[in-house]
């Protein structure tokens, strides 16, 4: 279970869909572990996905407000509401931006044993599932932001 260092905007494997998990085995288990050690690493820490530590499979990890977890190979069902809220991400240290996302979600996958898992969540944790599900798809929350927004966020990244 070793903490890994998290991988900054400008890392190309964060722009690329990472891919489904297949095995179900000790390699994996290690990596769900490690993705967990790496989110308690530090305070304020929500939700993290495997590309965020340079391995491009399909797993994220979550811990807010006493709910934590995993997902591999998540699909998110995304409700119909939608709220706007200040986001930020690891993977830009510092920097928070107003994103409207769903306000609550259903996401659907299997735990690291090959298990059915669904987790039901609102708001916050709605938000965390989202971002890291993007993650999987080598989307960057910036890349939600209107065009004028992403500017601006670019030139306070750089």
């Amino acid at each position: 279970m070793t903490v890994q260092p998290i991988r900054l905007f400008a890392d190309p494997v964060l722009r690329t869909a990472a891919e489904p998990v297949t095995d179900f085995d000790r390699e994996l288990r290690g990596l769900v572990k490690s993705l967990q050690a790496t989110l308690r690493a530090g305070s304020g820490r929500a939700g993290l996905a495997a590309p965020q530590i340079g391995v491009s499979l399909r797993v994220l990890v979550y811990e807010l407000d006493g709910r934590s977890g995993h997902l591999v190979n998540p699909r998110i069902e995304a409700s119909e509401r939608r709220i706007v809220a200040d986001e930020a991400c690891l993977s830009a240290p510092g920097l928070w931006w107003p994103l409207e996302r769903s306000y609550m979600v259903t996401a659907r996958g299997r735990d690291m044993f090959g298990k059915p898992v669904t987790v039901r969540a609102l708001g916050t944790l709605a938000r965390v599932l989202q971002h890291e599900a993007d993650h999987l798809d080598g989307v960057l929350f910036v890349d939600r932001l209107p065009e004028e927004e992403q500017e601006r966020f670019f030139a306070a990244n750089s």
